[in-house]
């Protein structure tokens, strides 16, 4: 997906009288992060400035979309043995979704962005109740490989790519390489810190943004597609 189009629309440069002639017509895009951390050598914003990152994407590509401020807290409670990470738990989660959701009815529709597998449940959960309701709700999150889930090679080519300044040296932050799948009952049980005391689920090693770059290129392009199935009708 190209970077290339017109200037996106974001809610945090525009007024609601600039808003109500277009809200209609529009879907309002909201990037959903996490505050956690991200093993020795990533800040603990990653999930957020990746979703950031692919909404800003999508809102360049489709004029008929409108990006919103990120929510930068979700449910992060198997990251509490590592300090810095803060979480308001699955059930405040998918609570603040649902409130902010029904706040914009002014929009076509609502397009979550998800950037942190912890918000996988209480997203859906959320979009379930929401669509019951009548409301048009979307839930978007990018793929990856269940052997590098977490401040691996994926996630540390991306912030090489979109923040290298925030990222710090790392030889030999290999974390747990097994899928995801394989220890998430051990990870249930103890949290992340029982499985991976670096806080790493995959191995950085070989990460360049390069890799990030096309990485990215890849989400943006799935999400691009993705978006095909929200146009508002009317718009082109």
């Amino acid at each position: 997906m190209t970077r290339s189009g017109h200037e996106p629309r974001r809610l945090a440069d525009l007024t609601w009288p600039e808003l109500s002639r277009t809200a209609p017509g529009s879907v309002l895009a909201v990037p959903v992060g996490s505050t956690e951390q991200h093993g020795p050598h990533l800040p603990f914003t990653v999930d957020t400035d990746i979703a950031l990152a692919l909404g800003e994407r999508i809102a360049r590509a489709r004029p008929w979309v409108v990006l919103a401020p990120p929510v930068h807290y979700g449910s992060s409670g198997e990251h509490a043995g590592f300090p810095g990470t803060l979480s308001i738990g699955q059930e405040a989660t998918e609570l603040l979704l649902v409130e902010l959701v029904r706040s914009a009815d002014a929009f076509a529709a609502v397009a979550l962005l998800s950037g942190h597998g912890g918000n996988a449940a209480p997203l859906r959960r959320a979009v379930r109740r929401l669509r019951a309701e009548g409301r048009r709700v979307h839930f978007w999150e990018p793929a990856g490989d269940p052997a590098d889930s977490h401040a691996g090679r994926g996630e540390t080519s991306a912030m090489l790519a979109l923040r290298p300044g925030a990222v710090r040296p790392h030889p030999d932050v290999r974390g747990d390489t097994r899928p995801l799948a394989e220890i998430l009952p051990a990870l249930r049980a103890g949290g992340l810190r029982a499985v991976t005391p670096s806080g790493v689920l995959g191995d950085p090693a070989g990460a360049d943004a390069g890799e990030g770059r096309r990485l990215l290129d890849r989400w943006a392009a799935d999400l691009l597609a993705a978006s095909e199935r929200w146009r508002p009708s009317g718009t082109g």
